[in-house]
């Protein structure tokens, strides 16, 4: 479902960040774009609503993988009072971090998409969020004979990629059964 209203949504989300930004001290500017052209290679994400930080503060927004960039995001999602599958209505972005994180996704599933073809063992990702996830997903389904799904709970969710015909505790290449093995934090 789109965003009823675009305009009166931007105007919130401006409203939001002037005192985010003046009472948090930031030294950051903000662009509001509704409707954005979105590049064809971007078709994880169809924002609605794009916010483009830049300033010198924007280091600080990228810190920690990104948290305060993120958390932006969600604050704005809140405000606007958008469902979770409405989550990629809007989009906050800070010097180009998720199209330089989108390509590295894209090269990490490759890697590991070769590492299942020869293995013939599954992958697991660490844990990471939906859009990333989705991301991963996407890429894989340009593989016909892999296949992916996300496992575990909450914020502590990842992707495994699988040969397609994949079937847990089937005997590996060389005859010996699969026997699962626990990643530490788990």
């Amino acid at each position: 479902m789109p965003i009823a209203d675009k305009v009166t949504a931007a105007r919130k989300i401006e409203q939001l960040l002037k005192i985010l930004v003046t009472d948090g001290g930031f030294r950051l500017r903000y662009r509001i774009v509704v409707d954005p052209p979105v590049p064809a290679d971007r078709d994880w994400e169809t924002p609605e609503i794009l916010v483009e930080l830049s300033g010198p503060d924007s280091p600080l927004v990228l810190e920690r993988g990104a948290d305060l960039l993120r958390a932006m995001e969600h604050i704005a999602l809140k405000a606007l009072r958008l469902e979770p599958e409405e989550h990629d209505k809007l989009s906050f972005d800070c010097q180009n971090y998720k199209a330089l994180r989108l390509e590295e996704l894209r090269m990490t599933a490759s890697v590991a998409a070769e590492k299942v073809r020869k293995t013939g063992m599954p992958y697991e990702f660490s844990p990471m969020t939906a859009r990333e996830r989705r991301v991963l997903h996407l890429a894989v389904r340009d593989y016909p004979d892999l296949r992916s799904e996300s496992q575990g709970e909450g914020g502590r969710r990842y992707v495994v990629i699988f040969p397609k015909d994949y079937q847990p505790g089937a005997p590996r290449p060389g005859g010996r059964p699969h026997v699962k093995s626990f990643r530490k934090g788990r």
